[in-house]
């Protein structure tokens, strides 16, 4: 019988896992190993400190394969996926969905492993919940929920998808009133309005990029200021280097075409300095949400691609206001 996905994954999580301690040798690790009930289709052991606490998962492939004096801390991966105890087996489905990894382990609050659930538990289920991620998560990138929308007559449609809209509308007057404060310098050089589009857009593809990142990393954790800091750092170099590499190409083309070499550089320049802004965009406000327990999947993409655009105008337009109007 298929587990029921609002049980508590306490209930279907299996007790014979094996674990190993962090200061053990592959020699070690194998000797102890020898002295456990080993599970049938067993992929990962778990290494544990003095306390108990899951530091890191040791794949069997990478324990057999190594010379007998390695220490497992030199084999296991580091970086852990593990679901809470208080957590229910949807919230495993969607880890199992999103890593792709064979089996997990349940953790307290401390992080000492009580049990591991295997993927060929929930076969089926996973299945169908990757279909259904893969749907909702296009429908909630607009700012809905499919099941909001399914069998919804047109007056439940409408209201499931008009603060959206309207997210999008206020957004959008809000940059018309923006580029009318800095009407001078779009009339200074009309090249800046064939562009606008391009900036716009770039902006908004970077920002959704972010936000889909964040949305995932952020399943069953939460943000820290560490990850905070680590992730604005990691997306804001990432962000540059594309910004650099559009604005460069634009700023190019713009100077081939008018001949204009204040405004090319004002394009390049600004189409830079708005993708950071925008990347940087589209991470903190998913992260805000999730740390305020709102759903990011629903509310990040209207408002991230709405902060996007005032930020991407007020850069272009500011920039070009400074550059050609001194």
């Amino acid at each position: 019988m298929a587990p029921d996905k609002d049980q508590p994954i306490t209930a279907v999580a299996r007790g014979n896992f094996v674990s190993v301690r962090q200061g053990q040798t592959v020699n070690d690790a194998l000797e102890a190993i020898r002295g456990h009930e080993v599970a049938e289709r067993i992929v990962y052991f778990y290494v544990v400190d003095d306390q108990d606490r899951l530091v890191g998962v040791l794949p069997v492939r990478r324990l057999l394969m190594a010379a007998a004096a390695t220490p497992v801390t030199d084999l296991m991966v580091k970086r852990l996926v593990r679901v809470p105890d208080t957590a229910l087996v949807s919230d495993a489905l969607e880890l199992f969905v999103m890593h792709r990894l064979l089996a997990l382990p349940v953790v307290d609050d401390k992080g000492r492993i009580k049990g591991v659930v295997d993927v060929g538990q929930f076969t089926e289920e996973v299945l169908d919940f990757a279909e259904k991620e893969r749907v909702d998560t296009m429908f909630e990138a607009m700012g809905v929920r499919l099941t909001e929308l399914k069998d919804a007559g047109p007056l439940r449609a409408w209201r499931a998808r008009f603060p959206w809209l309207m997210a999008t509308i206020a957004g959008g007057i809000t940059c018309a009133l923006l580029a009318g404060v800095f009407e001078q310098a779009l009339e200074t050089s009309v090249v800046l309005s064939f562009f606008l589009t391009l900036v716009l857009g770039l902006g908004e593809s970077v920002a959704s990029q972010s936000m889909t990142f964040v949305v995932q990393e952020l399943r069953g954790k939460q943000p820290s200021l560490g990850w905070y800091a680590r992730s604005m750092a990691r997306e804001g170099a990432t962000a540059f280097l594309l910004g650099l590499s559009g604005g460069t190409l634009a700023a190019l083309v713009a100077w081939l075409w008018r001949g204009q070499p204040a405004a090319a550089v004002v394009i390049g320049a600004a189409i830079t300095a708005s993708v950071v802004t925008a990347a940087w965009m589209g991470l903190t406000i998913p992260a805000v949400l999730h740390r305020l327990r709102l759903d990011p999947r629903i509310a990040a993409g209207p408002l991230a691609l709405a902060l996007a655009d005032l930020c991407t105008i007020s850069i272009y337009l500011g920039l070009a206001t400074l550059v050609l109007l001194r």
